[in-house]
């Protein structure tokens, strides 16, 4: 990967790719999960609550892995193995190897697919009764003969164990091998040696198999993922106009009807109600939407926006604020950690900071809240039905009342009692003659340009 990151942690869709596998073990009915780590990566800040860790003291191979977890193999009955770094292996692949070797009585069932161009993945070998009978390695020329090569059924590294016949065949395993480390698969042919037998478990889709081992592993992982999401949202009822150019979390939440236009980004634990349309162009981060909230053109992060408010085109709406019922942030308006009353409005070119504007209050352009003094935040207060003129300058902190007004162009530096206008502006003073003046002066001027020209 190339990267400080451990390859795991890194995000599929807003989702730690180790996360993908604890989450559909869990969705298909595992008692627990445990996450076989090393000791010098802490992962616990990605693992869904609840998650087991079990430390592999060092890197010595998947079968090493299972060593490790000894103790949590012998007080188990089924033993599901999968990889940390295959997040599109679902609940549903997972339910249907469980099943299959609940059926089967084997000892192991392995997961396999079948590819067009198997490469460099282990062949399976199937005796006449349908059983493995070996698993034959293709990384280097002769490891396999012609007709093995033809085989497409590769394995895919998943494994469901009877706890007992794991647990006896681990005491088995070598690892007399020229990298000095414990395969887990070299523990088949020791289930098989012991009586038991082997099984595999053919799924239709091969995108099990896609492991992630570099970036470009990485994104071709990731747009499968956004695909399945996206078709998951829209056989849900969301309408998604175009998917191509659509970007949705893993842990994104939609309701039915709610419709989300081209160029929409929709990242971490972001919410949208029912009848809301999100987009074009925009991105909600962490962001929590009521029912019927329309939000073009805009950044929408971590906020949240009730029932039948309207965000944008170009609006910024930053974390912590809170915009309630037919609220209004128009364009080229920033909010920021503010209280936005209900049908309360700022309509455009403002910036509200660290404020509570109350209930159908209505914000002149260009009203600026001035929340900062170099040392320390300060809140501003606007009560209900205030009405602020243009390029108004609240310097916090300040309480506007209910039902007060500002004069345009005015900056307020104290209170304004309810009902009252505020007005703090310099006396307007008129020049006579002025326009006459000047142009006396723009032949000199010009003349004067003329020379630094020349100079």
């Amino acid at each position: 990967m190339r990267s400080s990151v451990p390859k795991v942690m890194h995000e599929v869709c807003g989702r730690p790719m180790v996360a993908w596998p604890v989450l559909a073990a869990r969705e298909a009915g595992a008692g627990r999960v445990a996450v076989i780590v090393n000791p010098d990566r802490d992962l616990s800040s990605v693992l869904p609550e609840g998650t087991e860790t079990v430390i592999q003291p060092q890197a010595d191979g998947t079968g090493g892995a299972a060593l490790a977890a000894r103790e949590l193999i012998g007080e188990s009955e089924t033993v599901v193995v999968l990889s940390g770094d295959t997040p599109l292996v679902d609940a549903e692949a997972i339910a249907g190897l469980l099943s299959a070797h609940a059926s089967g009585g084997a000892g192991a069932t392995m997961m396999t697919t079948e590819l067009d161009e198997p490469g460099t993945f282990g062949r399976v070998v199937r005796g006449q009764g349908g059983d493995v009978e070996r698993v034959v390695e293709a990384k280097e020329p002769g490891d396999a003969t012609p007709d093995e090569l033809a085989i497409r059924e590769v394995n895919v590294g998943i494994y469901a164990f009877q706890a007992p016949a794991l647990g006896k065949a681990l005491d088995g395993l070598s690892n007399d091998n020229a990298q000095g480390e414990y395969y887990l698969p070299d523990v088949l042919p020791l289930i098989r040696e012991a009586g038991g037998t082997v099984a595999a478990h053919l799924v239709g889709d091969p995108a099990v198999n896609l492991g992630v081992n570099d970036r470009a592993d990485l994104a071709r992982v990731t747009e499968q993922a956004r695909a399945r999401i996206l078709e998951r949202h829209m056989l849900a009822g969301v309408t998604v106009i175009d998917p191509r150019s659509t970007w949705i979390d893993a842990d994104v939440e939609l309701t039915p009807d709610v419709t989300i236009e081209p160029g929409t980004t929709l990242r971490g634990a972001t919410s949208v109600g029912s009848g809301s349309v999100v987009g074009p162009l925009t991105t909600l981060i962490d962001a929590r939407l009521g029912e019927g909230v329309t939000v073009p053109h805009s950044y929408v992060v971590e906020c949240e926006a009730a029932d039948g408010a309207l965000i944008g085109p170009f609006a910024y709406i930053r974390p912590g604020t809170r915009m309630a019922e037919g609220s209004k942030a128009g364009s080229f308006v920033e909010i920021k950690n503010s209280e936005i009353g209900r049908e309360a409005k700022v309509p455009h070119l403002s910036y509200i900071g660290d404020a509570d504007v109350g209930d159908r209050s209505n914000l002149g352009a260009g009203t600026i809240t001035a929340n900062y003094d170099g040392f320390r935040k300060h809140r501003t207060k606007i009560g209900d039905d205030v009405r602020t003129g243009i390029d108004t300058g609240l310097v916090a902190p300040v309480d506007i009342g209910d039902g007060a007004y500002t004069g345009a162009g005015s900056v307020i530096v104290e209170d304004v009692p309810p009902g009252a206008l505020g007005i703090a502006r310099a006396d307007q003073d008129n020049v006579e003659g002025y326009a006459e003046k000047k142009a006396e002066q723009e032949p000199e001027a010009e003349l004067s340009e003329k020379e630094d020209n020349d100079s």
